[in-house]
């Protein structure tokens, strides 16, 4: 079997899965989103806190992470192993810092910089769905660098990936993303 048909049984594998269990990943996507905005508000109303040293932030702060909490259960479920809930949340924490200076890089006219933070930002946003999605496990994460990955069994069947070497880990990426963006997308109503 060649590897163009290994991604096209993969993704119809994929594609079934979603179906069956009825998940409904356009708009889970934006849930996702909408959680790294809270996240951010979070750290807003902490730091307002911090300067105003008035006690209303630090009470909507416990409203807004309670409601974050709440909606990210809904993307990730209760049954995780590990520290899988706060990787979860520190990959669209980063996510969402990322492309919030790469977006000033832009405004700088820094368009290098800004799309290197781009494409870390949506690594990790991939990292976020493939985790979720059961198509990858982790070995050992520390911070956001990723010492070891590799794809469950389902998708080893498929490809071989080795994250040795930086051309291999561009690979892993890549095919990742092909992945990705055919079944999580935002813009299917």
């Amino acid at each position: 079997m060649s590897q163009k048909d290994a991604y096209q049984n993969l993704l119809k594998k994929i594609t079934k899965i979603v179906e069956e269990k009825k998940l409904d990943l356009s708009a889970d996507e934006d849930l996702a989103i909408a959680v790294m905005n809270l996240i951010s508000l979070e750290e807003h109303l902490f730091f307002t806190f911090k300067k105003t040293e008035k006690e209303k932030y630090l009470n909507l702060l416990k409203e807004v992470r309670e409601m974050r909490k709440s909606l990210l259960k809904k993307i990730i479920g209760e049954d995780y192993e590990g520290e899988v809930w706060c990787i979860q949340k520190h990959f669209l924490a980063a996510t969402m810092r990322l492309i919030e200076v790469g977006t000033k890089k832009l405004q700088k006219n820094q368009q290098r910089e800004a799309q290197d933070l781009f494409e870390k930002a949506y690594r990790l946003w991939s990292l976020f769905w493939a985790l979720n999605l059961k198509l990858i496990s982790f070995k050992e994460i520390k911070g956001i660098e990723i010492k070891e990955a590799k794809f469950s069994k389902e998708l080893e069947k498929n490809f071989s990936f080795n994250l040795a070497s930086s051309k291999k880990k561009e690979g892993f990426f890549k095919k990742l993303n092909q992945v990705l963006k055919k079944v999580v997308n935002c813009c299917k109503e």
